[in-house]
């Protein structure tokens, strides 16, 4: 059996969806900031979801769930997912209670960063998700590991895969991404086309 693995934001997400949650503190500007910086290599995944974690972890999980349950998905890619449940899993740093909404509609097998609520029911972060990791986990149980991402923590994930797509449907890969693929596509037909001939 094969196995498709995705990344979830800028991915799976036509946004990135740490920005979105961070409006509703007026902080979005400090978020993209981070973000971008995240995406661009200049600080380091973990590093930067922590300091974004404390940031948003302000927000009740209710409002959370409210604004991710709205995020707009790729159409193709999330008909492509919906179709091939059992073969599709999703590989994200995002948290496991924040992206639940979305993992829901999606229906397949989520890896993510991991949290416990503490007695307010504020999501406590106990491990971020290491991609490369969930890679060589799935490869032990099956013949092909197809991965798909663009940012910089993703690409410990590419490398892991046995065949590896660079997706630029909503930002341009990176290129230490790019350096290590042996695909990259720019839109999501073109991406599930490619998926089904693998």
């Amino acid at each position: 059996m094969k196995k498709f693995a995705f990344d979830l934001d800028g991915t799976i997400t036509k946004v990135e969806t740490l920005p979105i949650l961070a409006k509703e503190l007026g902080l979005a500007a400090q978020m993209k900031f981070l973000t971008d910086l995240t995406l661009a290599g200049k600080i380091s995944f973990e590093k930067s979801f922590r300091m974004r974690y404390e940031i948003l972890k302000k927000i009740p999980l209710k409002k959370i769930s409210e604004i991710m349950s709205s995020i707009e998905l790729d159409e193709e890619i999330f008909k492509f997912i919906r179709e091939n449940k059992s073969q599709c899993v999703v590989v994200t740093g995002n948290l496991d209670c924040w992206i639940k909404p979305v993992a829901e509609k999606l229906g397949c097998e989520i890896f993510s960063s991991t949290s416990e609520l503490d007695v307010h029911g504020v999501p406590v972060l106990k491990e971020i998700l290491k991609k490369d990791f969930v890679i060589r986990q799935l490869k032990q149980t099956c013949k092909k590991v197809i991965a798909i991402g663009e940012s910089f923590n993703d690409v410990p994930m590419l490398k892991a895969a046995d065949i590896s797509i660079a997706y630029g449907g909503v930002h341009k890969p990176v290129d230490a991404a790019i350096f290590v693929v042996d695909y990259f596509v720019n839109d999501s037909t073109t991406l599930c086309k490619l998926l089904k001939s693998l």
